[in-house]
This record gives structure tokens, sequence and C-alpha cells, in this order.
């Protein structure tokens, strides 16, 4: 399965953001310049291992893969969802786990 329109494109600017060629820049992530070019020209599709070594450089895989970008700037959050976030990492796993399925059940309820 190919990678969604636009991707490679995607990719291809990320990959400029490090500055690093095609060769280089397949070499960081353990693929030749023909399969780095492959997956720009979006020919061919990246494997998980790729996906995990271009992020540990910096690209935004997720960006690449989607086209959106999630912000991890503390700053983008307003201060509700700040303080939600503070309260969240205090509780433990189960109740962590209870507070998801109540905040997707109720947010199921605006869907109607």
């Amino acid at each position: 399965m190919l990678i969604a329109a636009g991707a490679g494109e995607r990719l291809r600017e990320e990959r400029e953001k490090t500055g690093q060629s095609q060769t280089d820049f397949g070499k960081a992530a353990g693929v030749s310049r023909g399969t780095q070019k492959a997956y720009e020209l979006e020919t061919s599709s990246p494997d998980i291992r790729y996906l995990c070594a271009v992020q540990e450089m910096g690209v935004d895989v997720h960006y690449v893969l989607t086209g959106s970008r999630v912000s991890t700037d503390p700053g983008a959050l307003s201060e509700r969802e700040t303080a939600m976030l503070g309260f969240f990492r205090q509780l433990p796993d189960g109740e962590q786990a209870n507070l998801v399925r109540t905040a997707s059940a109720l947010a199921a309820t605006l869907d109607h």
C-alpha cells in the first residue's frame, strides 16, 4: 500500500528542513538514496523502522503521513487545558483510563 497523496512532498519538505541531501538523509534513516527518492516521489512506502528513524532525526512523522501538525507547544494550550492535563497526569493509570472513557462518552453525546 502506498502512502497517502502528498506525503512524499511533505517528507521532502521535512528532509529539507534538516538541510540534508536525499543520500545523507536516507543513509541516516537506513535506506539508500534511491529508496529515499522513491518515498519522496510516492512510488514506494516507508516502513515503521524508517518512520521511527526519521522521527528521531526531528521529522514530524504525523505531519508527513496526515498533512496536519500536532502542536506539542505547551503554550498552545489554554489555561483550562493545561490544568486538566496536570490533573490527569497526577492520577494513577487506572483512573486515567476511567477519565478517558468518561470524556469519550461525553464527547460522543455531542455527535448527535
